[in-house]
């Protein structure tokens, strides 16, 4: 289903963002908020549907050797359109029930698929936490994208979603990760032995988060 790009009210403190991420204001002015659609000066993101099912795999085709190392093993199917469509449903799905929030990372003049976001497990109640995913193509690399893309996204995880808390975890010879989880501004708090199976192996990995610049300003509402 389509969703309407509209301006973020200008009561959201940008500035206060943007000092808390250490990145440059200029990058929040320039975005806009919507249903779960954002733009920045380069870059939309949008929310994945069912259409999109032939740029994700082709996506996915292109980056294969590029993500494998940083993923779970994946057989032949997963590269499939039949795969792509029901993961995409799901995705679908876990938006409408408000547990993820996926995007598709694109050019504004172009419908390329340079990278994708994600944050799931959303968890609402005394937690208000999520957990980030990010990939990028592998030809992509070194342009700032994955940073644009996720200032913005962030920002809407945070200001429009009242979310406090997004963890981020890397395995430790990640270092593109790290370092970009790094500008991002989440920090480490935490080292798993065999945290996840990746690429055939349980890995090591190192535990980050970022927590929200209005902490202190937001707190959920319980049901007594």
């Amino acid at each position: 289903m389509a969703h309407p790009v509209t301006k973020i009210p200008k009561a959201f403190e940008f500035a206060r963002l943007a000092e808390r991420l250490r990145l440059p204001l200029e990058l929040y002015a320039q975005a806009t908020y919507g249903h779960h659609n954002l733009t920045t000066e380069r870059l939309r993101l949008r929310p994945p549907v069912i259409d999109d099912q032939k740029r994700v795999l082709a996506y996915r085709l292109a980056n294969r050797e590029h993500l494998q190392p940083w993923e779970p093993e994946r057989d032949a199917s997963y590269y499939t359109l039949e795969t792509v469509e029901a993961q995409l449903t799901q995705i679908e799905l876990d938006m409408e029930a408000k547990s993820a929030l996926h995007w598709l990372i694109q050019p504004q003049d172009s419908e390329e698929v340079l990278g994708m976001c994600s944050f799931t497990n959303i968890v609402r109640g005394a937690f208000q936490a999520c957990h980030l995913g990010f990939s990028l193509a592998g030809a992509q690399q070194g342009k700032g994208y994955m940073q644009e893309a996720l200032t913005a996204a962030l920002a809407h995880v945070f200001e429009v979603q009242k979310l406090h808390r997004v963890m981020a975890n890397h395995q430790p010879d990640n270092l593109a990760s790290e370092k970009l989880l790094q500008r991002l501004g989440f920090e480490r708090e935490g080292y798993a032995r065999q945290y996840l199976h990746i690429n055939g192996a349980w890995a090591d990995h190192v535990l980050t988060s970022l927590v929200s610049p209005g902490a202190g300003t937001y707190a959920p509402h319980h049901k007594t």
